[in-house]
């Protein structure tokens, strides 16, 4: 499709159903969020430190939750309206405890509220790539690349160092996990440039910017102009 505004896509085309997945997607994402209490008791049972297991549980998340579900959304949603409600109750879900200084502390840090920001870009990308390129198959690549490719960088630098930092082999191994990713969505060897800088930018973050919102708004902009100026 060409880039516009595609409203035609902003009204579901059966809104009860997609309705029903939505209540199924919720359901199955608090489970994953609950499932890695499991995870955390487990790796502090065998003389994990806290923050390690913490951090490991913030990428399970982020693929089995974020990752998945983006997935499953072209083959269950018309529109990227209900999925960006999704993304947005998901935010609020995240964000109470922080505010109310209740954490849940198998997953979430007093430091950064990190996961909020990437529940916000997840739903931020759904719309705004769905509505301006007229396909979820564009959302798909800022979302991966932040669901899988920061899930490999964070693996790495927490085996490495056993603490949250940042390192250029965390890059390398995002890049080698979204490279065929950006290649295989985009149909285009394009997508292994757009992977790189994404992968670059991963590098940096400002808080309250992280890495989430720097990698989907990178690699979201970078395929909007390579649409722009590469239609075909």
């Amino acid at each position: 499709m060409e880039i516009g505004l595609h409203w035609e896509v902003l009204t579901p085309k059966n809104l009860v159903l997609e309705a029903v997945f939505a209540v199924v997607m919720l359901i199955y994402v608090v489970a994953v969020v609950r499932a890695t209490k499991f995870v955390y008791d487990f790796m502090r049972s065998r003389g994990m430190k806290h923050n390690v297991a913490v951090y490991y549980n913030r990428k399970l998340i982020h693929v089995f939750a974020g990752g998945v579900v983006a997935l499953l959304v072209p083959f269950l949603f018309t529109s990227p309206i209900i999925p960006f409600i999704i993304a947005m109750i998901m935010a609020i879900f995240t964000y109470i405890p922080h505010k109310r200084g209740e954490l849940m502390d198998w997953f979430q840090v007093e430091d950064n509220m990190f996961e909020v920001n990437f529940c916000l870009m997840w739903g931020v990308s759904m719309l705004l790539a769905w509505f301006i390129l007229g396909s979820p198959v564009y959302a798909l690549i800022p979302i991966l690349f932040m669901a899988f490719g920061d899930a490999a960088t964070g693996v790495i630098r927490n085996t490495m160092f056993k603490k949250r930092t940042k390192s250029w082999w965390g890059n390398i191994a995002m890049f080698a996990v979204c490279a065929p990713i950006g290649v295989l969505l985009l149909n285009s060897l394009w997508g292994v440039p757009i992977a790189a800088l994404a992968s670059f930018v991963e590098h940096y973050e400002f808080n309250p910017i992280d890495d989430n919102v720097l990698i989907s708004a990178s690699s979201f902009i970078a395929v909007l102009l390579l649409k722009m100026f590469l239609p075909h």
